[in-house]
């Protein structure tokens, strides 16, 4: 039942070594054959990577009792996924630090969309994928990243509000019982304290502003001592350069305790971070160049300012800390496109800021690759546990690669690592697909 490997070779073996550190992280020795197996299926060639197709690919002389073997190991096996990610990052991290420190901490989320309503999680919202709302599941995740590679450390299924108060619909898909409602910001900061328990290699935090518009989050970061780039809307207020709110007025004689909060008037007000955009002088624009692209240099123009964030503060005793705000406005555009609130030094360049915040790019490439070649939305089942196992083995997965590219850069692509597999059965059909026209 095992897989079928090309002849051995240094590739191999080091495949053979990666996998079999999995492998213990899976517990029971009845799980390392399928495990290496689902692994193995997940980095072969071919279009659908769901537990019937692999099955066909690693034993076509044996496919029931292969899919059999595989459909438990990801559908009902105890195993722990945070153990089996933490083992993936302890094997792959160091070949990915041989070529630079860590940098950056990228928390991001990627939609599923799903048809039906029984898959665990789905419903209609926001869908990355399709750009718009569909119905669909999402997941939350946590990056670590260099310069050159990122890699997801932490992945976590997004469970909607309605979800949550339907405990029938949440046994059914075998939800943990006791999981309750979270924001996706709340799984992130979730993520985030369990790396920074573990003592993962720190960098900066960068998020959209689905998380950095949230001033609890980015307030937790820094109560972390994690410095951040996270992007924020347009409408969100800010105190101009050099500007704060007003301190507290004086006790009044019988008139109580002395007030402590903050104060804004009719005349001193925060604005929104457009309108501060809108008002820098033609000077402070600058052109930056970020990185080279796949046809050429990334450039745009930013301005980068200290403010302080003006976010409920008037029911504070204190300023919000200042930090910097980040703006992006492309010469052709009539107006900003993108903001960024930062609490990276005050010595921080322009350029700096720049190449940080649009770092975040990295796991685009790794969200691509884990969907359109390692199957990461192909699984089938509709429960918790395999949604997060099957995740995790794709993560595993992409895992070897990212250890192999940092060896070969960049000739290493997805589904050619060296391994190969006899052809499947010519009659078998995986369910779902189309059928073969009849002849006549």
């Amino acid at each position: 039942m095992g897989s079928r490997l090309s002849s051995p070779g240094p590739q191999q073996r080091r495949f053979a070594a990666y996998i079999e550190g999995l492998a213990n992280a899976a517990g029971h020795a009845d799980r390392h054959t399928p495990l290496k197996n689902y692994c193995t299926g997940l980095l072969l060639p071919g279009e659908r990577k769901s537990v019937e197709p692999m099955a066909a690919r690693l034993a076509p002389d044996n496919v029931r009792r292969t899919h059999q073997s595989l459909h438990h190991l990801v559908a009902d096996a105890p195993w722990d996924d945070e153990e089996m990610l933490a083992q993936v990052r302890r094997a792959v991290l160091p070949t990915m630090q041989k070529h630079g420190p860590v940098v950056a901490w990228i928390v991001d989320d990627t939609g599923f969309p799903k048809q039906g309503k029984h898959s665990v999680g789905v419903a209609r919202q926001y869908c990355g994928q399709v750009g718009k709302q569909d119905n669909c599941q999402a997941a939350v995740s946590l990056s670590v990243s260099t310069w050159n590679w990122s890699l997801p450390i932490a992945w976590r299924l997004y469970l909607p509000e309605v979800w949550c108060q339907d405990a029938e619909r949440c046994q059914q898909a075998g939800v943990p019982e006791g999981t309750e409602f979270q924001t996706k910001p709340e799984i992130a900061l979730q993520q985030i304290r369990k790396a920074v328990e573990q003592k993962v290699a720190e960098g900066v935090v960068l998020a959209d502003a689905g998380y950095g518009n949230g001033t609890p989050f980015r307030t937790a970061l820094t109560q972390l001592g994690l410095s951040y780039v996270v992007g924020v809307e347009s409408s969100t207020t800010a105190w101009a350069p050099g500007q704060q709110p007003l301190p507290a007025p004086p006790r009044k004689p019988g008139r109580g305790a002395t007030p402590k909060r903050l104060q804004r008037n009719a005349e001193h007000q925060p604005v929104s971070v457009k309108q501060l955009a809108l008002g820098l002088p033609s000077s402070a624009w600058k052109d930056v160049a970020w990185r080279l692209g796949s046809q050429e240099t990334l450039r745009s123009r930013f301005a980068a300012v200290r403010v302080r964030p003006a976010h409920r503060d008037e029911k504070r005793t204190e300023p919000h800390p200042e930090e910097w705000l980040l703006i992006e406005w492309p010469k052709k555009e009539s107006e900003p496109t993108k903001y960024w609130l930062s609490s990276l030094p005050v010595m921080t360049s322009l350029k700096a800021l720049v190449k940080m915040a649009k770092h975040g790019w990295i796991i685009e490439r790794d969200y691509e690759e884990l969907k359109q070649e390692l199957g990461l939305g192909h699984y089938e089942g509709r429960s918790w546990r395999g949604f997060h196992h099957h995740a995790t083995l794709c993560i595993a997965a992409y895992g070897f690669l990212i250890s192999e590219r940092t060896r070969f850069p960049p000739s290493v692509r997805a589904g050619h690592v060296g391994l190969s597999a006899p052809e499947p059965p010519p009659d078998f059909r995986p369910r779902g697909s189309p059928r073969p026209p009849r002849t006549a």
